[in-house]
């Protein structure tokens, strides 16, 4: 080979090199645009599940109090007709708006019952997609990783590595978009 030949040959070479590293870097910044998009919904789905647990135990302790009230009630309606009676009318007519007080309330008790658990169903699915966008997260952000060590060892099978984690980070993160 002739001297022009091989500068040639060596520019040639740097050149191909410099094109695969523009690939790999234009794929780390896919993937690293990807980790943020995917932590943004881990983030949100996390702040959905804490919501909804509150708002569960919000109408968990709606229903021990409406409850208590209806126990407390029930006892005083006990009471008044264990007692005795000065005034049988007036004794009566509280009872009897005791009664239908209580009955109101015994009502209400399987609403907020059914309410509560639909809203700790809700927080189960909110754990459910937070969980897949955390481990598509992980991936992705492992994907990064072992493709940017591409970059400084200049071995495809890391950055096919982290595609191949990247993808599938990629699609589980997907998945927990389906979850509803």
């Amino acid at each position: 080979m002739e001297p022009t030949e091989i500068q040639e040959f060596s520019k040639q070479m740097k050149e191909a090199g410099e094109a695969a590293s523009t690939r790999i870097a234009l794929a780390i910044s896919i993937l690293a645009v990807l980790v943020a998009m995917v932590t943004v919904l881990s983030h949100r789905s996390h702040t959905e599940a804490v919501l909804m647990q509150s708002r569960a135990n919000d109408s968990w302790e709606e229903y021990q109090s409406r409850k208590l009230r209806t126990e407390n009630l029930q006892v005083t309606v006990d009471l008044l007709t264990l007692q005795p009676i000065n005034d049988a009318v007036a004794t009566k007519k509280k009872v009897d708006d005791y009664n239908s007080k209580i009955a109101k309330w015994t009502g209400q008790l399987t609403d907020d019952q059914e309410k509560a658990k639909e809203l700790e169903g809700e927080v189960a699915t909110a754990e459910a997609k937070a969980s897949r966008f955390d481990l598509g997260e992980a991936l992705l952000q492992i994907g990064v990783v072992l493709s940017s060590i591409t970059l400084l060892t200049r071995k495809n099978g890391y950055f096919l590595l982290g595609l191949a984690l990247g993808l599938g980070g990629l699609v589980v993160a997907l998945m927990g978009l389906t979850i509803h």
